[in-house]
Parts: structure tokens; C-alpha cells; sequence
């Protein structure tokens, strides 16, 4: 039986890129008390775009080799093309090899367990979990799941899970849904924005003032979205309670049916899907950084 979450991190937490990804991880364990600013280790190009962590009490720092030597868990929190410069970095600016193992979580998207060994290998005993996250976790509404590699530890997989757990749900899945998962809940938040600002754009249409319009649609699928969770009723079920016979609503679905949105949004996370998977046969560098 897994151990529940931890209340509290004593590892260093470092973070090799400080951007939007870093801060809502990071601002997510202080609020909730799993560290504090001073365990906290972030690396960027930029000196001066590191001046909000500064400012927080974390330390800062260009060299990434810096990050890996204080810390005891490295988020690899920088853009995926960005990953061979960083690595390059790393190794450059690392004073010695570490004398004990370290835990890598990676949140980069289409970088596969198996290429993220091979950068680290020359890590020695090194751990990786690969991670998906996304956006809404910002507002403590996200979905992530991970998947832990071959040497990570049950200690390991309590501090990820406590980690992400903060900032929404959470879900250990077998390495082979990563893509899968990144195209749902990853890359979902944008296919859901074009929905409500397209239901906006319908309420302006019909005379409703924007900004109104754009209030509505919002709580419209806001409130929708909760009916989902929180009744635990069959999201058929609920449409139909809302389609009245010969009705308004059911005219409007009748509409989106012939223009086809069931399918587009499917077609939307399969086309995702396998432009994520196809980064790993994109990514061929990564085998020869080291």
C-alpha cells in the first residue's frame, strides 16, 4: 500500500529553467508548506530574469551544474528544444561529479524516459520521473500524472506525487499514455479556450455586449465542468436533461453535430497525441549530447 503524501519536503528542490512552469509548481508546494523559498535552487540563461525568485528568498544562479550539485530533486523545467543547451550547461558548469545519486523530474513534452537516460547517464545512479503537466495547475486546478523510471524509489514517487498533488489531481500511468495524457489534459486547456471564446464570439453575435458575453461563457463552462465532477452523472445524461423536446438546446446541438465538433475535438487530441510521440524521432540529438 502506497504511503500517503508528504507534509513536508526536506530535500533541496531545484529547478534548471525558471519560467511559468517553475513558478506554479514552486508556488504551489510553499503555499501548501511542502518548503520553503530558502530549500529552493533555480537556474536560468538570464541572471536578470531570475529576479522574482530572488526576490522570493530562493537562490539563483546561470549555471545549471550548480543547481545539480545543491540539489537533491532537479526539475528539468525548460522548453524541450531547449533541453540539449541546457544539458551542454550542466555538465559544463558542474565543479564534480555528485557524490550521491540525484532524483531528475522532467516536465518536457515528447522527451521519452528512455532519451532522458541516456543524457543522464553520465549521473551515476541517478533517478528520473517523467512528468505531464499543464497550465491550469497555475490556479491550483491542474491534472499531471507521471511515471516513474527503473531506479526511482518509493521515496521518490511520495515527493513527485506531494509535488504535483498541490496543485490539482495527480495519477501514476504506465509511460506508454504520457503522450496520450499530454495531449488530453496538456494540450486541452487550449482547445477549451477556443470554446469558450467561440461561445463568446456567439453571445456577441446575438447582441450581448463582449465583455459580458465572455463573463457568461466562463462560468457557462465553468459551472458545466463541476456538474461533471461533482454529480458523477454520465456527461450524455446530463446534456439530455438539458435538451428539452423540440427545444432550444437540442436545435443548438443539432447544429454542432452537422458541423462536425465531436469529431473535430477528437481529431484535435489524436493530431496532438502523435505530434508528441513524433518528437522523439525528432529529438535524435539527445543521444549524442554527452
Amino acid at each position: 500500500m502506497q504511503e500517503p503524501n508528504l507534509r513536508f519536503i526536506n530535500e533541496k528542490i531545484g529547478f534548471i529553467g525558471g519560467g511559468n512552469m517553475a513558478r506554479a509548481i514552486c508556488e504551489g508546494i510553499v503555499r501548501k508548506g511542502l518548503v520553503k523559498y530558502s530549500q529552493v535552487y533555480v537556474s536560468g540563461p538570464h541572471i536578470e530574469n531570475l529576479a522574482y525568485w530572488k526576490e522570493k528568498g530562493a537562490s539563483i544562479t546561470t549555471e545549471n551544474g550548480q543547481i545539480v550539485e545543491e540539489a537533491d530533486v532537479i526539475i528539468l523545467a525548460v522548453k524541450p528544444h531547449i533541453l540539449p543547451t541546457a544539458i551542454a550547461n550542466m555538465y559544463d558548469t558542474l565543479p564534480q561529479m555528485p557524490q550521491r545519486s540525484k532524483l531528475f523530474v522532467s516536465v518536457l513534452a515528447g522527451i521519452p524516459m528512455q532519451q532522458l537516460e541516456n543524457v543522464l547517464c553520465s549521473l551515476e545512479g541517478c533517478r528520473i520521473v517523467r512528468v505531464m503537466p499543464n497550465t491550469p495547475m497555475m490556479v491550483g486546478e491542474g491534472c499531471t500524472v507521471f511515471s516513474p523510471g527503473q531506479r526511482a524509489t518509493e521515496r521518490d514517487i511520495q515527493i513527485v506525487k506531494s509535488i504535483l498533488s498541490v496543485s490539482g489531481i495527480c495519477r501514476q500511468v504506465p509511460e506508454s499514455l504520457i503522450d496520450a495524457v499530454g495531449a488530453l489534459s496538456g494540450s486541452g486547456p487550449a482547445f477549451v479556450y477556443l470554446m469558450i471564446e467561440a461561445l463568446a464570439d456567439g453571445g456577441v453575435k446575438m447582441g450581448i455586449p463582449r465583455t459580458m458575453s465572455v463573463e457568461f461563457a466562463v462560468q457557462t463552462v465553468l459551472g458545466a465542468a463541476k456538474m461533471v465532477k461533482e454529480t458523477g452523472k454520465h456527461t450524455g445524461e446530463l446534456k439530455d436533461e438539458v435538451c428539452s423536446p423540440g427545444g432550444t438546446t437540442i436545435t443548438g446541438i443539432h447544429a454542432l453535430e452537422k458541423g462536425g465538433v465531436r469529431a473535430a475535438i477528437m481529431d484535435a487530441v489524436e493530431a496532438a497525441a502523435k505530434k508528441g510521440s513524433g518528437t522523439r524521432r525528432e529529438e535524435t540529438w539527445i543521444k549524442d549530447v554527452n
